[in-house]
């Protein structure tokens, strides 16, 4: 038995427990040099769209079978803005991001060299816009909490846990960031990963 766990455990590359269930994404923080600034490029969603019509987001989408979350985020960069891989020059991945909606997402940061030619895919998307990174580090975002409870199925098996009836799940937080800029409001999973590239480069 030891040698059979040794063979499967020899190669195995840990990543989240649960994962096949859940659904995969990956985004990329496209950032742009201007008149020697550097900005971030956002995109408006399609008011079009099944899902979060008009709200704003990175490009990115789903992970394909077959794909790493990197060339997902690539791929889905070049279909959403119209641009090519060559264009693209990725940086680093950002932390992971799990959503309360079994949601996985791999965040990537890059630059992209030029966005003179792009090609805007109105489908998906309604327009882009520009924020300066200097803006976001110097204008802190607000903060709200929601709660999260668990609501067992109506058939849980109370009789066989402690406690019985009576036993008390966990509650957790959910943080809610927005950040503000102009007419624009920057909030929900795209606040998350903007959080994080913010708080990476002001360590």
């Amino acid at each position: 038995m030891l040698k059979i766990i040794k063979n499967k455990f020899e190669n195995y590359k840990p990543y989240i427990n649960g994962f096949e269930s859940m659904k995969r994404a990956s985004i990329l923080v496209p950032i742009v040099k201007k008149d020697n600034s550097y900005y971030i490029l956002f995109e408006v969603r399609s008011k079009n769209l099944r899902t979060q019509p008009s709200e704003i987001s990175f490009p990115g989408g789903k992970i394909e079978n077959g794909e790493t979350p990197l060339e997902a985020a690539i791929r889905e960069t070049c279909e959403e803005i119209g641009t090519s891989k060559d264009n693209i020059e990725v940086i680093s991945q950002l932390d992971l991001l799990i959503t309360h909606m079994n949601l996985i997402v791999h965040p990537y940061v890059g630059i992209l060299n030029s966005i003179e030619n792009l090609n805007i895919n109105s489908d998906e998307v309604d327009h882009t816009f520009l924020v300066p990174i200097t803006y976001l580090l110097e204008n802190k975002p607000t903060y709200y909490k929601n709660k999260l409870e668990v609501i067992p199925d109506d058939e849980f098996p109370y009789e066989i846990i402690p406690n019985k009836e009576n036993y008390k799940f966990q509650e957790s937080n959910y943080p809610v960031i927005f950040y503000k800029y102009n007419n624009y409001v920057i909030w929900g999973i795209t606040a998350r990963i903007l959080e994080n590239f913010l708080k990476v480069l002001n360590d």
